[in-house]
């Protein structure tokens, strides 16, 4: 029988199409949409910052989300950008909490958050949802691995190439939209006018199209190869 709701909008709904929970009763789903609150945050609004105390999970609904640093002396690193259908903050489960990240809405964006208390209360009753927030935790940490590699290994046009072609793949080889050159060199730990001076190069060699916020990849062998190199 579909136990899917009838509204599918609906906060059941969105808990129901998650991977996370996917394999919960319909009373599990009532339980957990009993002690999840609906929220939303406006492009360029925080969700979170060092200063704030709750320890909570955030099940992005809508939008795009970014978590970052910043150095003492402002320089931001892009940690990861997420968008619809996952969720963020589970470091909290391993002690390391929200204390030294920041996560902003970089469009409006809608979200479901959970106290870790209730968190923990459904992973003991449903170890299956350990698994998979342990499975994502693993993936994300690998991709934090990777990144500092590139950071300390890989020239900035390799970064920047492997970059767009992640974008690319998200945005299922259709247009990367939404990005700012000063977003794209934080997201590789390099400056904007060195960013936009490799995308220029990148340009002229037929490898990618552009325009505002707009990054249309021609060649995506020929980028490979960059930062593959």
């Amino acid at each position: 029988m579909d136990r899917r709701p009838e509204h599918t909008a609906s906060k059941i709904g969105y808990l129901l199409e998650m991977d996370l929970f996917q394999d919960l009763s319909l009373e599990d789903l009532n339980w957990l949409n009993s002690r999840t609150e609906m929220v939303t945050r406006r492009k360029g609004q925080l969700v979170y910052s060092p200063e704030d105390g709750g320890e909570v999970l955030f099940l992005l609904k809508k939008g795009t989300v970014q978590i970052y640093r910043l150095s003492p002396q402002g320089k931001k690193l892009v940690i990861t950008t997420l968008g619809a259908g996952t969720f963020f903050g589970e470091m909290s489960l391993i002690g390391q909490g929200m204390h030294y990240s920041i996560a902003e809405a970089v469009e409006d964006s809608t979200l479901c958050v959970m106290r870790l208390s209730h968190l923990e209360e459904l992973i003991m009753a449903k170890p299956s949802v350990a698994l998979r927030l342990l499975h994502v935790l693993g993936l994300r940490l690998l991709h934090v691995h990777r990144t500092l590699e590139d950071l300390a290994f890989k020239p900035v046009p390799a970064r920047l190439a492997a970059l767009l072609l992640r974008l690319w793949e998200d945005a299922k080889m259709g247009a990367i939209t939404g990005f700012t050159h000063q977003d794209l060199a934080d997201m590789i730990g390099t400056l904007r006018e060195t960013t936009t001076e490799v995308l220029n190069h990148f340009k002229a060699g037929g490898l990618i199209e552009m325009q505002r916020m707009h990054i249309s990849v021609l060649d995506g062998h020929g980028l490979r190869a960059i930062a593959e190199g």
